[in-house]
């Protein structure tokens, strides 16, 4: 028996991570980044007071990235790392530079009928 390999769900994800998520970022533009998320996604993070915030992303991040956000001409976005195991990911992605703010998110993926989907997002905003 051999081990199986991740490439191509790799690839998958950063495409997602990439392409969908921080392109949507960048744009201002939520419906770029809708697709890489489901349906009953979540974010959370920690306010300035130390307590927690956030719930559905399409009460939460679209229409945060639609009224709060102005288009990013050069956001730096690294992935810190992918890691997979049969159909579960999580994926660590540092930007800087978007719309003035930097971030940390982390995110966990299901395989979701053959597709890679986002079900939840933790991050922290370096202000």
């Amino acid at each position: 028996m051999t081990k199986p390999t991740y490439t191509a769900d790799y690839k998958a994800i950063e495409h997602i991570l990439l392409n969908e998520y921080s392109e949507g970022g960048k744009q201002a533009k939520s419906e770029i980044m809708k697709p890489a998320f489901h349906d009953v996604a979540t974010m959370y993070s920690v306010n300035e007071n130390g307590e927690l915030q956030g719930g559905a992303v399409a009460e939460s991040l679209f229409p945060g990235i639609d009224e709060h956000f102005t288009p990013s001409e050069n956001p730096i976005v690294a992935i810190a790392y992918i890691d997979i195991s049969g159909t579960a990911a999580s994926a660590r992605v540092d930007t800087d530079n978007l719309s003035g703010y930097g971030f940390t998110d982390y995110f966990n993926l299901l395989k979701v009928n053959g597709k890679w989907t986002i079900v939840s997002k933790i991050f922290h905003g370096h202000y």
